[in-house]
Formats: structure tokens, sequence, C-alpha cells
């Protein structure tokens, strides 16, 4: 298996089995839309926000705000703007 193999295998486990339900839907669905469109650099990016705590991904999923917690890329610029 490769490397991206192996890390988008990551990337789907830790999306669909996090601590808070909703945190399992919407990162599980957005990882379903985009991990096969993803190149290395985003997957790590992705990743990154995925090592992050549930409450910390909430918080900044849902706050209208700018958090600094998580890092802006073209990932975490996606997912701030994906809707169920």
């Amino acid at each position: 298996m490769n490397k991206i193999n192996s890390l988008k295998k990551k990337i789907k486990y830790r999306s669909e089995y996090r601590g808070i339900k909703e945190m399992d839907l919407v990162l599980g669905n957005f990882v379903k839309k985009y991990v096969d469109t993803f190149g290395e650099e985003e997957l790590l990016d992705l990743y990154k926000i995925l090592e992050k705590d549930d409450d910390t991904i909430f918080k900044w999923y849902s706050s209208t705000t700018d958090n600094n917690e998580i890092e802006k890329t073209k990932v975490s610029k996606l997912l701030k703007n994906f809707k169920l």
C-alpha cells in the first residue's frame, strides 16, 4: 500500500469515529465527498484538522468568527463551507 492510500485510509477512519455524533456526520460526509479529489498536500492538511479534538473542530465549524486553532488552507475553507 502506498503512502497516499495509507493516509486516505487513516483519514476515512478518523473522520467517521469521533466522539461527537455531529462531527462523525459532518467530517465523514466531507471526507467521502472530497478525499479522492485531494492530492498529498491537501490530505495532510485534512489529517491535521482531524487530529484536533472534537470540541475545537465543532466550535470552529459552527462559529461565524475566525478561530486560529484551525489553520486556513484550501481544505479548511472547503470544510468550513461544507453543509450536509
